[in-house]
């Protein structure tokens, strides 16, 4: 089954994720099919923190991918901030 979640980078205490739409199976951080955005949690202010391609996101879901409770919340968060 493909799940869409969040693969870490960055350094010791200076996470960085990737938001990855890849297998169940696969590692946390290894193989995935396509990379769908970046979050960046410690980001500093007037950064972009969050980026996401909707459309991309949209496909994986439509095709059926379960994304994780985070990338779920991160989503409605991103598709928020561009209504507005």
């Amino acid at each position: 089954m493909v799940v869409i979640r969040l693969a870490r980078g960055g350094s010791k205490k200076r996470p960085f994720y990737n938001v990855v739409a890849t297998d169940s199976r696969n590692r946390r951080d290894g193989r995935f099919i396509e990379r769908l955005g970046f979050y960046n949690p410690v980001g500093k202010d007037g950064q972009e923190n969050l980026r996401l391609a909707q459309d991309r996101v949209q496909y994986w879901l439509d095709n059926g991918a379960k994304p994780s409770e985070v990338v779920q919340r991160l989503i409605k968060e991103y598709s928020a901030k561009a209504a507005a």
